[in-house]
This record gives C-alpha cells, sequence and structure tokens, in this order.
C-alpha cells in the first residue's frame, strides 16, 4: 500500500521536469513554462496555491503565471502595488523565510497585498527565487492555508523546479534574442541588394555611374523623407527612374 504512493510520486517528478525541460528541444511560451511551473508545484508541494513573478533584469516588462486565475490576480496587484514575496523575493535575490499572513507583521510589511491574500484564504506564503547561478529573474511565491510550515525537503524541491523553468526562460529569451536578430540581418542584407540592384539599374539605363546613381537616389529620397531601400524599390519597379535623372526635383 505504500509502495504505489511512492512510485506515482517519481512518476509525477519525471513528469514535472520533462515538462518544465521541453523548452531546451522544442519552442514553447515563458508564460506556458511558468504556468507549467506552477501547476506542478501545486501538484508535488503541501501548497494550496502558487504565483510566479518574472522581471528579468534589463529584459521585458515583469511577467505574471499563477496556477489559478485568483493567484493570478494576486500576483498582477502585487507588481502593480509593487509589494509582496515576489518582489522581495527579487530584491534580496534569496528565498524567503515564511511568513504568517494572518499575523500583524504581515500586515506592516505588505499592506496591500495581505489583506487580499487573506481574502482568498491564504494563511502563509513561502518564496523561492529563479535563479541562474548568480542571475535572479523571479520569483516562486507558494501560498498555504496550513498551520505548520512548510518542509525543507519540499523547499529544496520547490527551488530545483523553479531552477529548471529558469534555465528554460533564459534559454527562450536568448532564441527569441536570436530571431530578432537574425530578423533585422535579413532585412538589411535585402535592402542592401536592392538599393545595388536599382544603382546598376539606373547606371545602365540612364547612362550614369554607379557612385552618381547613389547620390542621385539620396537626393531623392532625402527631398521627400523616404527611407534609401523605398526609393531603390521604386527604381526597380519602374516608378522614379525618370525623376532621379534629375536630383533637385
Amino acid at each position: 500500500m505504500t509502495a504505489m504512493p511512492d512510485r506515482q510520486r517519481e512518476e509525477r517528478l519525471a513528469a514535472a521536469f520533462a515538462d518544465l525541460a521541453a523548452p531546451l528541444v522544442r519552442e514553447v511560451s515563458v508564460s506556458a513554462v511558468l504556468h507549467t511551473l506552477t501547476e506542478h508545484c501545486v501538484d508535488l508541494l503541501d501548497i494550496s496555491a502558487a504565483g510566479v513573478l518574472l522581471d528579468i533584469p534589463h529584459g521585458p516588462a515583469a511577467e505574471v503565471a499563477a496556477s489559478d486565475e485568483y493567484t493570478r490576480g494576486l500576483e498582477l496587484f502585487g507588481l502593480e502595488w509593487d509589494e509582496g514575496p515576489g518582489r522581495d523575493c527579487c530584491r534580496s535575490r534569496d528565498r524567503t523565510a515564511e511568513v504568517r499572513l494572518d499575523a500583524e507583521p504581515a500586515c506592516t510589511r505588505w499592506p496591500r497585498f495581505t489583506p487580499r491574500a487573506l481574502l482568498l484564504g491564504f494563511t502563509s506564503v513561502v518564496t523561492v527565487p529563479l535563479r541562474c547561478r548568480d542571475t535572479v529573474v523571479g520569483a516562486l511565491s507558494l501560498l498555504r492555508d496550513r498551520r505548520s510550515p512548510l518542509a525543507d525537503s519540499r523547499l529544496r524541491l520547490a527551488q530545483a523546479l523553479a531552477d529548471t523553468a529558469t534555465i528554460c526562460v533564459l534559454q527562450q529569451q536568448v532564441m527569441q534574442s536570436q530571431r530578432t536578430q537574425i530578423g533585422r540581418l535579413q532585412s538589411s542584407l535585402e535592402s542592401r541588394i536592392s538599393i545595388e540592384q536599382a544603382k546598376g539599374f539606373l547606371s545602365n539605363s540612364r547612362g550614369c555611374s554607379a557612385d552618381q546613381a547613389l547620390i542621385r537616389m539620396r537626393t531623392y529620397a532625402r527631398n521627400r523623407q523616404l527611407k534609401l531601400a523605398d526609393v531603390a524599390s521604386q527604381v526597380l519597379t519602374g516608378r522614379v527612374a525618370d525623376t532621379l535623372l534629375h536630383p533637385e526635383r
């Protein structure tokens, strides 16, 4: 009777780490990774709900996720109010000790976050950082309605899950940055090719040098507040070739 729960727990643990590592082999959105993290935390840890605040230094705008919509709303309010366990964890860059939300120090520490958390039935919270080496990109808040503190073994597991999710989130950010850079380079290359083709067209068809053709294109673009690549496109489609013979127009 005792072997089955252990086996089931091992299977759930394996599934959790497999799901969180999925972005390492296929494209998964950051939001999906964060939501998956919170779902597995609720399944594997002795908690009522989980919320995530993602706030990558020098990255995009902060993002939140949670195991349910009510907790997500709580995280959003904490982000708006700039207070709460997630914010404190991001600032301290370390795990925050479990805090009783039904005690006076919590109300003093988080005057707006705490009452709303209590309304949702949460009585305590502990937070672990989303970290990769020395970089902290957010916080995972574990919300509870129990009197007993969360076991250290559960906290260690929570940190391991958070660390795994962090690696995948950072990889997705790197991949997105690479795609953006590749797109810009591709666009720049296409523009350069278009300009060179337009120079050649003007030079061959109008009897001027390539340098003269480029000067005329630049003058035309400047006088009409157009991009040089747009002028090149117009040249290649035959809309402005005659006009460019008279650069002052």
